[in-house]
């Protein structure tokens, strides 16, 4: 059915609310007494996260056997099961969620289907094993409404994210989707669509938080034949996957935005830069693309007006450079994914030399709301110079591991302690990682500093484009700094000398303090390197990639100091500064360490204590994992 009003689009959206509207009041209310078809419901619905890490874990196979069980049970006509996009919460995937009686379970596999349809559908019976126990109370918590991951949560790009099938055109429709579009292009200006985003203080979220509105502002006033709107989701940092998760669970918020700012801007070709390592959230981009073409909603005379708007995708190959935009419009037209210097900035001459617009996925994803809601609804969330939520990949050494999104000003102690449940085991909290390998290591001093573009930077950090790792007293920073900057060596384009040269330089100053062979001098080499590499490099990626050793050398100095006066590893993990002893009082002599170590460092006599030669020692922990009596320690 081509759309051609917004009077057509209404009649969709009433013919599918229904089926939405039973999912919206069960997220209000806590979890019924009573479940399944014994809570009288007429129909029921059987949400399966559907995102990459819940179908790596199998979740299609629960999908399929939860529909063959229905089937059998001859209640098929009362239960129907969708597959969403990623709930979030991917420690505890895959997760399925059962309307309306809101029953969360989590760690679900293919074979507790059977026990679900039984016990919970038509026994009426909540499975206890499946349900989340809270870390801090011990008790069991059967709706999402009540856990500490979900409570100081506010959904705004994620709105739709685990509540709709993606792959159904009517559901996003159903809860507003393309009701923006039709608006603005049947009863707004394009400079009204760029008022309202300059208004809402929307800045991008792709790291460099540019305001979204001056950008298509500027793009609006170029004077061209032909102008384009680039989608960045080239998402490369590692443990990232916000960008991902949205066009997974939400790729019609995407391709709206797009024709919105086409329309604004007067572009009539949109392009999404993709890394070829998605390939479901390609498959699901591709089937919304298909079906807002179908609906009319993409192509020629959108809505019967003279405005027309169409997407590509376009592949990359992984290179984390290719997240700058020069770099990625490069990529796209088939050379080397190096970035230029600005001016020309894209929005002046981009792809193919024309006009362009580049705004990353989440950015775009808040767009259509707030045109929905309105500047003023979006400008109230968040601080003074940062609007909005913010979207995080939490991650590392953290309880609630997830994908997050929380109103800028939100503490990290907010989110590490409350939000993401505090650490893994017990440990003690050393250091938060936020922005990536181009952001820096926090302390405990820094987890009241409430979190948006301008307070990260201050304490050394930075948003970038969400990722949050989190690391305990087990972690060595220095270890830590290298891990990154290892990353950026290995993805630096090699077009300017700082980043190319500079970057080897500073990877080989931390080989060797991790080694054990570095001196108090290269501590200062460090710094100062560092220093200079931020000041002359090309672009955004070469200028912070520093920023891991920086902050590293601001706060934890002392343990780079340990590496290199005293030769040792707090956190034993520099594997040259190890040293393996072989308790005699423990050690009975039964010569298995010997047996197992690779390099002959063991001696010693049947049934006598062993000893290790230093010398020789490789420091393989191989003797550690074969000894029985816990004879071998490291320190």
């Amino acid at each position: 059915m081509k759309i051609l009003s917004i009077h057509d689009l209404e009649k969709i959206r009433k013919s599918a609310e229904t089926a939405l509207l039973l999912r919206e009041e069960s997220n209000e209310k806590v979890a019924e007494q009573s479940c399944g078809l014994a809570l009288g419901s007429p129909h029921l619905q059987i949400l399966i996260c559907g995102g990459t890490g819940c179908k790596a874990s199998s979740s299609h196979d629960i999908a399929d056997n939860l529909n063959r069980l229905l089937e059998e049970n001859g209640i098929a006509d009362k239960v129907e099961v969708i597959t969403t996009g990623c709930f979030g919460f991917c420690e505890k995937g895959p997760i399925v969620k059962i309307i309306p009686d809101n029953t969360f379970y989590i760690q679900v596999t293919p074979e507790d289907a059977e026990e679900i349809v039984k016990v919970h559908i038509i026994g009426g019976k909540r499975i206890e094993r499946l349900l989340y126990i809270d870390p801090k109370s011990e008790k069991e918590v059967s709706d999402s409404k009540h856990m500490d991951f979900y409570r100081k949560q506010m959904r705004i790009a994620l709105r739709n994210c685990g509540f709709i099938d993606p792959e159904n055109i009517e559901e996003y429709i159903a809860r507003n989707g393309y009701s923006a579009l039709a608006d603005y292009l049947l009863n707004h200006t394009p400079a009204d669509v760029i008022d309202v985003i300059k208004r809402a203080g929307l800045r991008g979220r792709g790291g460099g938080g540019f305001p979204t509105g001056l950008k298509w502002e500027l793009a609006s006033k170029q004077k061209s034949d032909i102008k384009y709107v680039v989608c960045n989701a080239d998402e490369g940092d590692p443990g990232a996957f916000m960008d991902r998760s949205i066009m997974e669970g939400d790729p019609h918020s995407i391709i709206e935005a797009m024709a919105l700012c086409g329309y604004s801007i007067g572009a009539s070709k949109g392009l999404v830069y993709i890394r070829a390592e998605y390939p479901l959230a390609i498959h699901r981009l591709k089937t919304a693309i298909a079906q807002a073409r179908e609906y009319g909603l993409l192509g020629g005379h959108i809505l019967g007006t003279d405005f027309s708007f169409d997407i590509e995708i376009r592949y990359g190959a992984g290179a984390f450079v290719c997240g700058e935009e020069t770099a990625l419009i490069h990529s796209m037209e088939g050379k080397r994914g190096e970035p230029t210097l600005n001016p020309p900035f894209p929005a002046e001459a981009g792809y193919q030399g024309k006009p362009t617009n580049v705004n990353n996925v989440e950015t775009l994803a808040n767009v259509p709301i707030i045109l929905t809601k309105g500047a003023e609804w979006f400008s109230a969330i968040g601080t003074e110079r940062s609007k909005g939520t913010k979207v995080f990949a939490l991650a590392g050494k953290i309880n609630n591991v997830g994908l997050i999104e929380v109103p800028m000003g939100t503490t990290l102690r907010e989110v590490i302690y409350e939000i993401g449940g505090g650490i893994k085991g017990g440990k003690k909290f050393k250091a938060v990682q936020t922005g990536g390998p181009s952001g820096g290591c926090l302390t405990e001093k820094h987890l009241d500093t409430p979190i948006d573009f301008d307070n990260l930077l201050a304490v050394g950090s930075m948003m970038g484009s969400g990722g949050m790792i989190v690391m305990d007293e087990d972690d060595c920073m220095v270890s830590v700094a290298r891990f990154f900057l290892d990353f950026t060596v290995e993805e630096s384009c090699g077009k300017c000398t700082p980043c190319r040269i500079g970057n080897k330089r500073l990877l080989e100053l931390l080989n060797k303090i991790t080694e054990g062979k570095a001196t108090e001098k290269d501590l200062q080499t460090l710094q100062t390197l560092g220093k200079v590499i931020k000041d002359t490099a090309l672009c955004g990626l070469g200028q912070t990639s520093p920023n891991p050793v920086l902050s590293t050398l601001d706060n934890f100095y002392d343990e780079y100091v340990e590496h290199v006066h005293d030769k040792t590893c707090r956190a034993k993990q520099c594997k040259s500064l190890l040293t393996y002893y072989i308790n005699p009082d423990l050690c009975i002599g039964c010569h298995l360490c010997a047996k197992n170590c690779p390099a002959d460092a063991i001696t010693g006599l049947p049934r006598k204590p062993h000893t290790i030669l230093p010398e020789k020692c490789i420091k393989c922990g191989m003797c550690m994992a074969r000894c029985k009596f816990k004879a071998i320690s490291v320190c």
